[in-house]
């Protein structure tokens, strides 16, 4: 005859094996179990058999063997996953890759009809198109006020209709006409709403994210660094090449003002030449716009003399 456990003894059996996958495991996802079936629970277990560990429970209880367990080793990292532990939550503590095991657990969602109550996670439409339903159903269709028509002695569907809509319950002719249609629009699983890492607690959007995800963010925050650095004029790595580029700069204008060359100016003499002649061009304008200066003409002698020469020589 098989001993039957007390519930103390239950209850201390699931705080040894809590507070041992505690210390065994580093990697802990946190997952939502809504509307996920004990045979659904099953298949998970088994497909994550090996490296992983599915716990559920109570909890209160988890938040009270995960308190105590902290303050019996001092590691308050653990004190992070009680906030976490709302609503109808399990635990999955994993030694394996982090997004991989996420990915597995999404493999196992299954479709569900839409029951009467329950939230729906989705909008769900009623596509168009023939029903195999005999027309005495047509004012079924009317009061959901779907569009129909009789097709061949069946009701058809003439234009897409949004039956539920995402965070409304579904009621019950809604529930009537989905199970009349064979459409189970909803699907349930495990859900990870939270990662815990090594003391560590994120969102589990960020295991979805790729090395040039990781790259461009990187890229894009030093680019913000670099624009605040040279903003406010504080020296930073990332702004310094820019920051040393504008201080040449300036340097090389006042030795092009001053007429004043120094080694790394003449590194590129074509450059420096250029700045050089830039600034040149305007008191040279005249010449290089005008071509050659212009010979200053004679002025033409007086009219007055020729006459007089002319006229003398007559007389001689």
């Amino acid at each position: 005859m098989a001993i039957k456990v007390t519930k103390t003894e239950k209850k201390v059996q699931y705080d040894k094996k809590l507070c041992r996958l505690l210390d065994e495991y580093s990697q802990i996802l946190i997952v939502e179990a809504d509307n996920v079936g004990s045979k659904q629970l099953q298949d998970i277990r088994k497909g994550l058999r090996g490296d992983s560990v599915v716990l559920m429970g109570k909890n209160t209880m988890m938040k009270r063997s995960i308190r105590l367990h902290a303050e019996a080793t001092g590691n308050d990292s653990f004190s992070k996953l009680v906030p976490l532990l709302v609503g109808n939550v399990g635990l999955i503590f994993t030694k394996g890759d982090l997004k991989e095991v996420k990915e597995e657990i999404a493999k196992y969602k299954v479709g569900a009809p839409a029951r009467v109550g329950l939230i729906a996670p989705i909008d769900v439409t009623v596509p168009p198109g023939n029903t195999g339903l005999d027309p005495s159903q047509t004012s079924f269709f009317q009061v959901l006020n779907i569009p129909t028509k009789i097709n061949k002695g069946t009701v058809e569907i003439t234009t897409s209709v949004e039956l539920i809509k995402k965070g409304e319950k579904v009621g019950s002719s809604e529930a009537a006409l989905l199970s009349k249609l064979g459409i189970r629009p909803f699907s349930y699983g495990l859900i990870v709403t939270s990662v815990y890492d090594d003391g560590s607690v994120f969102s589990p959007e960020v295991l979805d994210l790729t090395e040039d995800d990781v790259a461009l963010k990187f890229a894009s925050g030093v680019t913000n660094l670099t624009s605040l650095s040279l903003a406010v004029s504080y020296p930073s790595l990332a702004a310094a090449p820019a920051m040393f580029a504008a201080s040449y700069r300036n340097v090389l204008s006042v030795a092009v003002a001053t007429q004043y060359s120094f080694p790394q100016a003449e590194d590129d003499p074509s450059k420096f030449a250029a700045a050089m002649a830039a600034p040149a061009a305007p008191s040279g304008g005249g010449v290089a716009a005008g071509g050659a200066k212009e010979e200053k003409k004679p002025e033409p002698e007086d009219e007055s003399e020729d006459d007089d020469v002319g006229m003398g020589g007559l007389f001689d």
